[in-house]
């Protein structure tokens, strides 16, 4: 059977990995003298001849992409999400204040440019060889303050008034334990064990400095399943993000990133993250028929049309929410989940979805633990999420299917030039 290749949207600041092989590739090689090569590895038997019969995706086509580290904007907010991620919030020990706090981010920002160039990072232990036989896999690492970061290191006159606590809202059934927290990295890759080296090198850069709060990890499509490229599914299995910002869109910039000149300084070109894990109540979903499970989100499961589009439309028509059906009831439902997030009903509230699906085992009574890790970016939470979530918490037929379990808010500041570390501007203006 054939593989089919898609290409995948990029982030601004991705650049084509050299002709010659990654630091991180050669180790791996020379560590493996004789090995038979990227076809077989170490594999044999059953495994080996499958992989004979059906070689597996070339490096260049998902180890091969790079994304910069440096930029005006830190990677891991635009651009496709990975296949792989994982997310973590620190908190710092009880001696730990703004001048390690500083010491921390310097490491975290040398490790993660030589991750995401595939290159062996150099900290303060020994690499652990995870990922030395893999490309960069379009790897991005990705940082943020929480709000109790800024009294933990005295730098609480800097903190950003957009990080004031999110408001209560009645759906919420939260876990503290797994909600908040004073640092954030967010961590993307297309390759499993790649994503999860950079998790390791990161966990214990921060040792003496500060420990883990939590840590959730999830998945997206793998690149290359589909043949042509498309819009994500989640668990539900309806597709998710159709109205997402565009790069291309002409408000993207502001809706997304804190303008230079915007309040405070040191967070322009920056944005702020909204995580919400959200618990997918799906046996209770699947049992709903199909034209139920199109009626709560106002789309056509197969093709992700709108209800109001007629038997040609697509994912792309725009939804008509006047529109009436021949019995004259909304061919959008009052309470559907696409009318009540359109930005047209929330004067024009929008964010930049970039989220992974999770799932964690079974609870006590069976059902999976599994659902949606959201992730949302805006320049102002409070006319990004917070409108929106308050239209969702009064009347969206999906909040019946659904749980909000752990929250978070976090400022992420501005790329890193080259030669500095993220949060320069904030430790040092």
């Amino acid at each position: 059977m054939k593989r089919h290749r898609t290409t995948q949207p990029t982030e601004p600041a991705e650049t084509p990995e050299p002709d010659g092989p990654s630091r991180r590739r050669v180790l791996g090689a020379a560590g493996a003298a004789g090995a038979a090569g990227l076809a077989l590895g170490a594999a044999g038997g059953a495994l080996a001849a499958s992989a004979a019969a059906e070689p597996p995706t070339a490096l260049a086509t998902v180890g091969r992409r790079r994304i910069a580290f440096h930029g005006t904007h830190q990677p891991g907010i635009t651009g496709a999400a990975q296949a792989h991620g994982h997310l973590l919030a620190f908190d710092l020990v009880a001696d730990a204040g703004r001048k390690e706090a500083a010491a921390l981010l310097r490491r975290w920002s040398r490790v993660a440019e030589a991750l995401m160039a595939g290159e062996v990072p150099t900290g303060r232990l020994p690499d652990t060889g995870i990922a030395l036989d893999a490309g960069p896999s379009a790897l991005t690492v990705t940082f943020g303050f929480g709000r109790t970061f800024f009294d933990r290191t005295g730098l609480t006159a800097h903190r950003p008034a957009a990080l004031e606590p999110l408001p209560p809202f009645s759906a919420d059934a939260l876990d503290p334990k797994r909600s908040d927290g004073d640092l954030w990295v967010q961590i993307g890759a297309d390759d499993a064990p790649v994503a999860f080296h950079a998790l390791r090198a990161l966990q214990r850069e921060a040792a003496g400095t500060a420990r883990v709060r939590w840590q959730m990890s999830g998945f997206n499509r793998s690149p290359g399943a589909t043949a042509d490229p498309r819009t994500a599914r989640n668990l539900m299995g309806q597709i998710d993000g159709t109205n997402n910002p565009r790069e291309t869109d002409e408000d993207f910039e502001r809706r997304v990133f804190v303008p230079a000149g915007g309040e405070p300084g040191w967070m322009a070109g920056g944005s702020y993250a909204v995580l919400r894990r959200i618990r997918m109540l799906l046996d209770d979903w699947e049992r709903v028929p199909l034209a139920g499970q199109e009626k709560v989100i106002g789309r056509r499961k197969s093709d992700g049309a709108p209800l109001s589009a007629g038997p040609d439309g697509t994912e792309t028509t725009p939804v008509d929410l006047e529109r009436r059906t021949a019995d004259g009831e909304l061919a959008v439902a009052a309470d559907a989940h696409v009318r009540v997030t359109a930005p047209e009903t929330n004067g024009g509230a929008a964010m930049l979805r970039r989220s992974f699906s999770y799932h964690d085992g079974f609870r006590d009574d069976g059902a999976p633990d599994a659902g949606l890790l959201f992730v949302a970016w805006q320049a102002d939470p409070l006319r990004g999420f917070v409108p929106v979530q308050r239209k969702l918490d009064r009347g969206d037929a999906l909040s019946r299917f659904i749980r909000h379990e752990a929250s978070a808010l976090f400022a992420v500041p501005g790329g890193a030039e080259k030669g500095g570390y993220v949060g320069q501007r904030l430790f040092e203006g």
